[in-house]
């Protein structure tokens, strides 16, 4: 997979992630940070996302997969992973931004991760989350 054909929406810990000593994001993929996000509006980042996995470049991929991380989501509504942020996304947001890469054209493929259920043991945030990504897919 080539760096261009990758879009990074909503992260917000790259001042932490450069404190740390860890590498940047490589300069030829397509960043979008959550201040970014805010700026624009989450539906017209999503829409701005979806733009660049779905264009015709030479060399590109043929589709796009949905990734997401459960940390994107603020730390107060999603405390069930490992590594933990103040100020991410809210649940509409995070459905708005799955419901425009969802329905975009060439979406092929969708997987979670960061989840960590032993963090939530009485299933409740599973269960929030799951309300989310049904509303996402059921709006395509």
């Amino acid at each position: 997979m080539r760096d261009a054909d990758v879009v990074a929406l909503g992260f917000r810990d790259a001042e932490e992630s450069a404190a740390a000593g860890m590498q940047p994001l490589p300069a030829g993929l397509h960043a979008m940070d959550l201040y970014e996000v805010r700026a624009l509006g989450v539906d017209r980042a999503a829409g701005s996302a979806v733009g660049l996995l779905a264009a015709d470049r030479p060399g590109g991929a043929d589709g796009y997969w949905i990734h997401l991380d459960a940390d994107v989501l603020d730390d107060a509504i999603m405390p069930a992973v490992d590594y933990r942020l103040p100020d991410g996304l809210a649940w509409q947001e995070l459905e708005t931004v799955l419901r425009t890469a969802l329905s975009g054209p060439g979406a092929v493929g969708f997987d979670v991760t960061i989840f960590n259920p032993r963090l939530d043991p009485d299933g409740s945030i599973a269960a929030r989350l799951t309300e989310c990504l049904v509303r996402a897919f059921r709006a395509v």
